[in-house]
């Protein structure tokens, strides 16, 4: 599993023009799932995520996790998280795991922030989707776990 997270004041996905996920001051987390991705791994990542101490406290260093400035997480998935460039000029994504896979593990991850207090927005799985965010600080990490 992979994960882009995004520090943001705020954040939108649109499908057809139509807001489908908004959120205010959090995090913007497009998601990835590959082949031998399992539930351990999801959970691992929701935590993660949940407790990473990324927002400022009142000396405006990063101590706060996103619970304790009332953030909420925008989750938006995205299969090219696992295009391999490496030859030619069209990526593959044979890593990327198949809709009937990813479908479920990003539904899991989803309700593992939601488990854990967080308010959580989403896209649309496998819709073509405009994402639109204001990256605070910038704050950005990359985010990867194996079964």
């Amino acid at each position: 599993m992979r994960a882009v997270l995004q520090r943001v004041s705020r954040a939108a996905v649109s499908v057809e023009g139509r807001i489908v996920g908004e959120i205010g001051a959090g995090f913007c987390v497009l998601t990835g799932f590959t082949h031998g991705d399992t539930a351990g791994v999801v959970e691992w990542m929701a935590e993660k995520i949940t407790g990473l101490r990324v927002f400022g406290d009142a000396e405006g260093k990063m101590n706060l996790a996103l619970a304790e400035v009332g953030g909420a997480v925008l989750v938006v998935s995205q299969f090219t998280l696992y295009g391999d460039a490496a030859k030619g000029r069209r990526p593959s994504f044979i890593e990327a795991a198949r809709p009937e896979v990813a479908i479920p593990l990003y539904q899991r991850f989803c309700d593992e922030l939601r488990a854990r207090g967080l308010t959580v927005a989403t896209g649309e799985f496998g819709a073509m989707m405009q994402v639109e965010l204001v990256n605070d600080g910038p704050v950005t990490l990359l985010l990867e776990r194996s079964a």
